[in-house]
Formats: C-alpha cells, sequence, structure tokens
C-alpha cells in the first residue's frame, strides 16, 4: 500500500471507491490525516496552554518579576505619608529574594518589602513598619487611587486589595497558563517517563508495572473466555441450559465489575487472585453474552442445508455453527478487553503493590500529576494497542465476516 492510500487520500476498494452519499455510512473511512491534525491539536493546546518550549507561542503567562505599590496613610493627627511596596513575584521552587537592608521612609510611613509566588498572591502588613507600627494610621489610597477596604486597584502584574486591619493583599496575574501542579508541559512529562523508565518507581520498573496489569488482563480475560463461550453456547443451543443461566447472567451483566470490588475483596483478599477473579467476573458475562448471540445468528437454513447433506451434530456444531459465531465472539472479546484493562486499573487504584493503576494513585497523592498523566497516556496507548491487535487477529481468523 503506498503512502497515499495509508493516508487516505487514494481510494483503492470498491467501497471506497463508490458514489458517497448522505447516510451511506458504509462508504465513511477514516480519513489519516484527519486523525493527525486531531493528534497534533491536542498536542498544540497542550503546549500553548502550559508554556511548553516544543510549541513556538504560549498563552499569556503568568505575572513574574518585580512591582511597585505605593500607598498613602493618614494619621489621627492629619499627618500624611506616602510609602511603597515592592514585591517580587518568582516561580515555585525558587530561592527567596534578598530582602533590602535599608528601606526609606516618607513621614509616618516606610517602605515594604514582600515576595510570593506565582498565582498565589502575598499578604503585607505595610503598617507594622510604619510609625509606632501603624498605630492611628488609616491607608487612604494605593497606587494614587482612594480606597476602601475590601475594594481593589490595578497595578502593574495584579492587583491590590484592601484587607480588614489595614493589610494589602497583592493578587497577581494569574494569566491563560495552568499551573503545572493542575497540568505540567508535555516535556515534562517526557521528562519523567524517561526517568521512570531508567530509575523505576516504587521499587519497580516502569515495565514491571505495565507487565503486571496485563499479566492480570490476559490471565482474567482468558479465564472469562474458557467458561463464558462454552457457557454461552450451551445457552444458545439448550433450553434447559438457557432458562437456568438467563436470569443468572441477565442480572450480572449490567453490574459493572467495579461494584464486586468489596466483595472480591472480602473472599480472596488484596492479592493477585482477588484482582484475577475481578478480571475473570468482568471478561465472563460478555463473553457469554457474545457467544450465545453468535449461536441465535447463525442462519437456519445453513443449518437445514448441512443435515441435509448428512452432517452430524458435532459436524454441525464444529462446521456451521462455531465459524459463524465467530464474528460474533471476537466483537464481544473486544468489549470484554476494554472492560478487564479498565477494571484492572481501577482494582489497582484500591489496593496493590505494583501496576499501572498503582502508579497513578501513589502519584496523585503527592500531586505528582506529570507521573499521572504519564501513566493515563501508558494506558490508553495499551488498550488502543490491544484493540487494534484483536481487529488484526479478527481479520485473520475470521475473514467471512460481513461476507454472507
Amino acid at each position: 500500500m503506498d503512502l497515499l492510500s495509508m493516508l487516505g487520500l487514494r481510494k483503492s476498494s470498491f467501497v471506497e471507491r463508490k458514489t458517497v452519499t448522505f447516510g451511506d455510512e458504509s462508504a465513511i473511512t477514516a480519513n489519516r490525516i484527519a486523525s493527525i491534525l486531531s493528534v497534533f491539536a491536542i498536542f498544540l493546546f497542550w503546549g500553548v496552554f502550559t508554556g511548553s518550549r516544543l510549541v513556538p507561542f504560549h498563552a499569556p503567562a503568568p505575572f513574574l518579576g518585580t512591582t511597585n505599590v505605593s500607598y498613602t496613610v493618614v494619621g489621627e493627627d492629619g499627618a500624611k505619608g506616602e510609602a511603597k511596596v515592592t514585591i517580587v513575584v518568582i516561580e515555585r521552587g525558587e530561592s527567596p529574594p534578598a530582602r533590602p537592608t535599608e528601606l526609606a521612609s516618607d513621614g509616618p510611613a516606610t517602605d515594604d518589602f514582600a515576595y510570593t509566588n506565582a498565582r498565589i498572591g502575598a499578604s503585607v502588613s505595610v503598617l507594622a513598619n510604619d510609625r509606632d507600627k501603624g498605630k492611628g494610621l488609616t491607608i487612604t489610597s494605593v497606587a494614587g487611587q482612594a480606597i476602601k477596604v475590601s475594594e481593589s486597584v490595578p497595578v502593574d502584574g495584579g492587583e491590590v486589595i484592601l484587607a480588614p486591619g489595614n493589610r494589602l493583599f497583592f493578587k497577581p496575574y494569574l494569566g491563560w497558563q495552568t499551573d503545572p501542579v493542575y497540568l505540567p508541559p508535555p516535556e515534562g512529562v517526557v521528562s519523567r517517563f524517561i526517568e521512570i523508565w531508567n530509575s523505576g518507581y516504587r521499587n519497580s520498573t516502569l515495565s514491571e508495572h505495565v507487565g503486571y496489569s496485563l499479566f492480570r488482563v490476559f490471565v482474567g480475560f482468558i479465564l472469562g473466555s474458557l467458561i463464558g463461550i462454552p457457557l454461552g453456547f450451551a445457552m444458545g443451543l439448550n433450553g434447559w441450559v438457557r432458562g437456568w443461566f438467563d436470569p443468572i447472567v441477565e442480572f450480572m451483566r449490567p453490574v459493572p465489575p467495579l461494584a464486586l470490588i468489596p466483595l472480591v475483596i472480602i473472599w480472596a483478599g488484596i492479592g493477585e487472585v482477588a484482582k484475577i477473579i475481578l478480571l475473570f467476573l468482568a471478561a465472563l458475562w460478555i463473553m457469554a453474552i457474545g457467544a450465545r448471540a453468535g449461536v441465535s445468528g447463525v442462519g437456519i437454513q445453513k443449518v437445514h442445508a448441512a443435515y441435509s447433506l448428512g452432517a452430524s451434530r458435532w459436524q454441525i456444531l464444529s462446521r456451521v455453527i462455531f465459524p459463524n459465531a465467530l464474528p460474533e465472539i471476537f466483537t464481544a472479546a473486544r468489549v470484554a478487553m476494554g472492560v478487564c484493562w479498565s477494571t484492572v486499573v481501577a482494582a489497582e487504584l484500591v489496593a496493590a503493590e505494583k501496576g499501572s493503576g498503582m502508579m497513578i494513585m501513589v502519584a496523585s497523592k503527592f500531586q505528582l500529576t506529570d507521573i499521572v498523566i504519564m501513566g493515563i497516556i501508558i494506558i490508553g496507548v495499551i488498550g488502543y494497542t490491544i484493540d487494534v491487535a484483536m481487529r488484526v487477529i479478527e481479520r485473520w481468523l475470521v475473514p467471512w465476516r460481513g461476507k454472507d
């Protein structure tokens, strides 16, 4: 396949070449360029609003630097004085700036100095170092504008609010970029990924965390399939079996696997067995319903044709029913794998020493958002990879799907 076909720009098949009309869903295929642009747009917005070095332009950043705010005080004796407050706004984690050794005075008022972190703000007791520690003094204006308690005045780099008790609160300009605590830039996540890949996290390497999650998913899915598929076939072929198990399957089918976590912990503790039991239950009902639906969907004319040619019951089961039920079974398998993958992450959030979910849960307690996002990306990529692999296996094992 050439590059243009891979990008969806060259139509090669009959379905792709036929006239597309509104509502003809079968003629719609994913445009690869649109897919690439959507992923690129997500990373672009991510970089723009986190100040990433990987993008050439950014949303307005929060204020950083030094600003001066003047204020005027009036004493009970009518004496006036004016001073300024020097406020330095620094990034979180930077060393605090040095405080000036001498501060100028003008009448009853003396200059002040303060510093704060970006996006946080600082409360400054400007009267504390004024005449008589501010006793009898009242702030009447800030930056040349008259002000009262709870009112604010815009200044360079933010605004100043006059708080009760003659205190000034400087609120720096927040900008449009997000705080790294809430959303770190892409390069921060990549850097953390490299660090954990090389050094591990919580006494385990990254591959061990992911490997444990995959092991639990595949074991639970295989066990659920080994029981669920024969059960679904039996329900589709025998009235007594269907009557016996229909209430159980239909009752358990809408129950979210996560609701079973407390019960499974009571039964089997918090070890590997409990997690595999939970994933087994997550896959069991889906596979049983998929197999039952596959058997029910076999055209009766095919069965009659096989009987007319002298086929035995076993030959009808193995040569007619099973091949025709495989497409439905694979559809159920894709759904079951997705449910198992999401369930294992949730189960590891509750109690686990290793696993992708455990890594995210522990990191969130320490506000390590870069690890949380890294874990989410890894989970999404693995889940998508599993689904793609299932589609490839389905096309290989069930080439007759949709060709009846």
